[in-house]
């Protein structure tokens, strides 16, 4: 088969990579208006080990509001420790423009082993919708077996691309995991970076512009009862609704720090 001559798929199926942050829930709510739109849509987070699981809890809340199908897959004990699995390393209260180099909330391929979860997910998917076609018939006496594609969507933007702090965000990453996946999939499934050049206020536009509901979404990194609001992530968050011009209701237990 040329991955080349790709006709249109008689059956779609979208897939977003779900964790109940701002970005990765802009991603849901863009795939769920996408158009021509799916005849089914899923949205998969993933338990790797993650200091809190507030997150989660409201990537729940955005599955219910969108009528999305909402799939946990555990991954436990692959990554090394960093600030976002070892509840003993502390938060830093400082902005993303004042880290160098790695972010200390980098997981080591992290992104990319969650690509590939979620690709065999997908896969998962289609084999699914196939066998239900066949329902136990031989394929040499179908009339026609509907061609089916599957859509991953992912979050990344400029903002963790920028200098490298997060290498698994990068234009090149997403590249070649893109590349990876289409060919791995015999041209089945897509990867989609609806906010790849979007800063954090480009993501809170197009957000709003889509009606998600913010108040369903959770960013601080620390997993309290309220978002700290000082954070790299929380500061990031709320200088994207400032400048966006975009009310934020979110709670926060301070609103010190700069933005």
């Amino acid at each position: 088969m040329s991955l080349l001559n790709i006709t249109p798929a008689d059956y779609r199926i979208g897939v977003t990579l779900l964790s109940g942050g701002l970005d990765s829930s802009t991603c849901a709510y863009y795939m769920s208006h996408a158009k021509p739109g799916y005849d089914e849509m899923h949205a998969v987070s993933v338990d790797y080990g993650q200091r809190h699981k507030k997150e989660m809890e409201y990537a729940q809340k955005t599955c219910h509001h969108l009528g999305l199908k909402h799939h946990i897959l555990p991954v436990p004990n692959i990554f090394p420790k960093s600030m976002l699995t070892d509840t003993n390393v502390t938060v830093p209260d400082i902005s993303y423009d004042e880290i160098k180099g790695v972010s200390p909330t980098y997981v080591p391929f992290r992104n990319g082993t969650m690509l590939s979860l979620v690709t065999a997910f997908a896969e998962g998917l289609i084999k699914n919708y196939e066998d239900g076609i066949r329902n136990g018939q031989d394929d040499d006496v179908l009339p026609h077996m509907p061609s089916v594609q599957a859509d991953v969507y992912f979050g990344a933007h400029s903002e963790d691309a920028a200098n490298w702090a997060y290498p698994d965000c990068t234009p090149e990453f997403i590249g070649a995991m893109a590349n990876a996946i289409h060919v791995g999939s015999y041209g089945r499934i897509r990867l989609v970076t609806p906010l790849q050049w979007l800063d954090k206020t480009g993501i809170v536009k197009l957000g709003d512009f889509h009606g998600v509901r913010w108040e369903d979404t959770w960013s601080c990194y620390k997993g309290e009862e309220k978002q700290c609001g000082t954070c790299p992530t929380c500061l990031s968050r709320r200088k994207g609704f400032m400048v966006a011009g975009v009310v934020d209701p979110t709670p926060y237990a301070n609103q010190i720090g700069e933005l």
